[in-house]
């Protein structure tokens, strides 16, 4: 873990909202792990001096990459940086994905801007297999082109149909591995809103499949201390429950440990 002020190289919106922040690491960026992410002070808030954390969406050399939307008063005053300002960052941080088992099929699940989390994922794992993106409508599917260009078949939904096939991300899922996607053995590589990451979690212990599930919890110190974004996961060998810190333990579990039941 390190911390070093960032220097902004680039930042605009894509699209829809979204925004990609380009940032000089010399420290953290070659340090980064797919899955894991970055704590980050921003400035002109005033009383405000909670840090933000921000899934690493690249990481190149010296330069380090995330994807936001401006939702709130951090994420809205963060999007006024311009190139030359500098960032306080803290990272990397947390757990990420591990590699692919042998023998499986690399699946991502990403609904929302949880590809951003995924991308150096896709990118490191020694398969290249099929990535599933879902949205609202065609302004939250982001980096299509991206993942593609590594290798990856991607299907989109949209809960609209504005985009790709129509319904949640989790049918696609259905109708792929019930379709052309039956012969094979998937492990699944996820991340995205909770009721996301529960229904896939439910398919994923249902048929055994191996998954790796990035969650989203409030984080206030993002280093373990605070205890403000734990969860219940539990012993496999016990059958007890403890608490893990997604900041320290996480972001990434396989989905057999956490107690899906106790998730808001």
């Amino acid at each position: 873990m390190y911390q070093e002020n960032a220097e902004v190289v680039d930042h605009a919106e894509i699209q829809g909202g979204y925004n990609l922040l380009i940032m000089r690491s010399s420290s953290i960026a070659p340090a980064v792990r797919p899955g894991q992410f970055v704590h980050v002070l921003i400035p002109h808030l005033g009383e405000s001096i909670l840090r933000r954390p921000f899934s690493v969406f690249k990481a190149d050399g010296d330069q380090l990459a995330i994807l936001y939307k401006g939702v709130g008063r951090g994420t809205r005053t963060l999007s006024y940086l311009r190139p030359g300002e500098t960032l306080n960052v803290i990272g990397p941080l947390g757990r990420g994905y591990p590699g692919l088992t042998e023998g499986r099929y690399p699946v991502l699940m990403a609904g929302g801007y949880g590809m951003a989390a995924l991308y150096l994922c896709a990118r490191e794992l020694p398969v290249k297999g099929t990535a599933f993106f879902g949205g609202r409508s065609a302004a939250d599917i982001l980096c299509v082109k991206e993942f593609e260009a590594l290798g990856w078949r991607v299907i989109v939904t949209t809960e609209d149909g504005s985009l790709g096939k129509s319904g949640k991300v989790t049918d696609a899922l259905d109708a792929w591995m019930a379709g052309e996607g039956a012969p094979v053995l998937p492990e699944l590589f996820v991340c995205g809103p909770s009721g996301m990451l529960k229904a896939v979690a439910e398919r994923a212990l249902g048929q055994g499949w191996p998954a790796w599930i990035s969650v989203d919890n409030n984080m206030g110190c993002g280093v373990g201390a605070c205890l403000t974004c734990v969860l219940k996961v539990r012993n496999s060998q016990s059958g007890d429950w403890s608490w893990a810190r997604a900041c320290r333990e996480g972001p990434v579990f396989n989905a057999e440990e956490i107690i899906w039941e106790a998730v808001n």
